[in-house]
């Protein structure tokens, strides 16, 4: 016959003491005195106790768990980044706890109480729009419990960061569509709460300047990052007296509900309307016509971050300073922007070399 294991009862019984005092010594709980703990674990260790997983990690006060929040898992972005998250943090022998905060920042709030309550030894988080304030977070690395951010980022907390260049990929983004010959070139942002949204209107912003061409308020909109408010905002700007020649989506779901409420209108893209998008989504490339898009490497960011949230946990002391790592984007031209003939298309400039302003 095997082995028979060691269980909680019989160290109680060995030491005397109840099954519960033996279970919260292991979990290192504050009722236990430290005398009892070390007799408690002296002697699992002699007997070759062999916990359950949940218990071993309590016991090392380690559960190899990382959460992370994200606005949108329906979002193709953030299910990349996920699996970029979980590539790196599998092959380091830890768990993913998925959250969505669905733009929200009471729910966003409960998320990371939830983590805090189950022992996740780190998260990695992408902020919700509706996210003013950033104190749940800071609570968070106050137990102890460390955080990487990624895409969407506070600026409230210090602590490792991966983002894109969101600047750089609107200005070229735009530059593309003035290259095309556009002259009216509207922009449907993000909700400028998040600094994404705020760089990529600057990168627009910029190139436009760049070629003295006019920035009008009502030709920039703001919107949720979705299909629905895409669709609304394009509604709105083609209303217009003076309608713009191109648009310029935040986010390839934004650019998705423009696609199809200029179809819906009988606008035909390019030669009408011009549009790009910024994300690249796989779906992009399904539209007719097929939508242009400053593309982000989502994967790779989820797995900068999962590298850099496991280096704070496992060298368990504060790093001499955080990390903002800012990586490149690139821009896929199609149907949806490409004009056959282009009149009187300007020579291209170089995009500004401070290329990530705050």
């Amino acid at each position: 016959m095997g082995k028979t294991s060691i269980t909680i009862k019989e160290i109680a019984l060995r030491l005397g003491i109840s099954k519960s005092t033996v279970s919260r010594a292991l979990r290192d709980s504050s009722e236990i005195s430290e005398a009892t703990k070390e007799r408690v674990i002296e002697l699992a260790r002699r007997l070759n106790y062999s916990p359950n997983p949940i218990a071993l990690s309590l016991l090392n006060n380690q559960t190899h768990t990382i959460g992370i929040i994200v606005p949108d898992i329906d979002n193709p972005f953030f299910s990349t980044a996920i699996s970029g998250v979980e590539d790196v943090a599998y092959n380091r022998g830890y768990h993913v706890m998925i959250y969505q905060s669905h733009e929200s920042y009471e729910r966003e709030k409960a998320n990371v109480r939830h983590i805090a309550e189950r022992h996740a030894d780190g998260l990695i988080v992408s902020v919700a729009s509706q996210s003013l304030h950033h104190h749940h977070f800071a609570d968070l690395q106050e137990v102890g419990i460390p955080i990487a951010f990624f895409d969407r980022a506070s600026n409230e907390i210090q602590t490792h960061k991966v983002l894109v260049d969101d600047y750089a990929g609107a200005f070229q983004g735009t530059e593309h569509l003035i290259e095309q010959g556009c002259r009216k070139i509207a922009h449907i942002s993000g909700p400028m709460s998040l600094a994404i949204s705020r760089n990529r209107f600057n990168g627009y912003r910029d190139a436009l300047r760049r070629h003295d061409l006019p920035l009008r308020d009502e030709w920039v909109v703001a919107a949720e990052y979705n299909q629905s408010e895409g669709t609304e905002r394009a509604y709105q700007l083609m209303a217009l007296r003076e309608r713009p020649d191109a648009i310029f989506a935040a986010s390839d779901r934004i650019a998705i509900g423009v696609h199809w409420a200029l179809r819906q209108l009988g606008y035909r893209m390019p030669d009408d309307v011009a549009l790009i998008g910024f994300s690249d989504l796989g779906v992009s490339v399904l539209l007719d016509p097929p939508l242009s898009s400053v593309s982000q490497p989502s994967f790779e960011m989820g797995r900068q971050a999962a590298e850099l949230l496991l280096e704070l946990i496992e060298n368990k002391s504060t790093p001499v300073a955080y990390e903002t790592r800012v990586l490149k984007t690139d821009l896929n031209i199609r149907g949806s922007s490409l004009k056959t003939t282009v009149p009187n298309a300007p020579a291209s400039a170089e995009t500004p070399g401070e290329s990530y302003p705050s």
